[in-house]
């Protein structure tokens, strides 16, 4: 291993436990919350592609009603590519809604992150079926592990078009650095903290 990825390693080993530890009350009120909203279990997992392509489950809170994957069926995907994105989802509930957009939901990746399967700073961590259509894309972004955040969710989130993550995520494995993801979690918190006060 590289002495910059054992680095990058020791980082978010440190951050996500610090992080774990500090968020475990705000974990348990939530939870209370996603429970009296509506029926369902509180976490939601999903089967991701890791590194090398090793698959993993990928720990959410619960954003979306029961059913959710049914229904999904019956609506129009606004991006123009293999994954789904739809602008007022009406499948995401009212707790659902402000944990979004707070970003609250995907605090339950730290523990993916401290396992191991995923980094702090990397490309989203997709479904196999979602990097269909494009082999290089996925060879490259596969060549390291997902993160919680990347250049796509600082710089491309409102953009929609499929060609815009594809270009995020090999332009950050180009140029990966430790410096590089120091400013995207720079950039990520400010980004998160904006949308908190609107």
């Amino acid at each position: 291993m590289k002495i910059e990825d054992c680095l990058k390693r020791i980082l978010d080993i440190v951050c996500s436990f610090l992080l774990l530890v500090f968020f475990l009350p705000l974990f348990f009120i939530i939870a209370i919350l996603i429970k009296i909203d509506s029926k369902g279990p509180v976490f939601f997992l999903q089967r991701r592609c890791g590194a090398n392509g090793r698959v993993f489950h990928m720990y959410k809170f619960r954003t979306m009603v029961k059913d959710a994957e049914a229904l999904k069926k019956k609506l129009k995907n606004e991006m123009d590519g293999p994954m789904f994105k739809m602008r007022n989802d009406p499948r995401i509930t009212e707790i659902g809604r402000i944990l979004r957009k707070c970003s609250l939901d995907e605090l339950p990746q730290l523990l993916n992150v401290l396992k191991g399967e995923m980094s702090l700073v990397g490309p989203r961590p997709l479904a196999d079926d979602e990097m269909e259509g494009d082999e290089q894309w996925k060879k490259i972004r596969l060549s390291v592990k997902p993160g919680m955040t990347g250049l796509w969710q600082i710089m491309g989130r409102a953009s929609g078009r499929f060609s815009d993550w594809v270009s995020y995520d090999i332009t950050y494995v180009q140029k990966k650095s430790l410096f590089l993801d120091f400013k995207i979690l720079f950039f990520t918190m400010f980004t998160v903290f904006s949308k908190v006060g609107t």
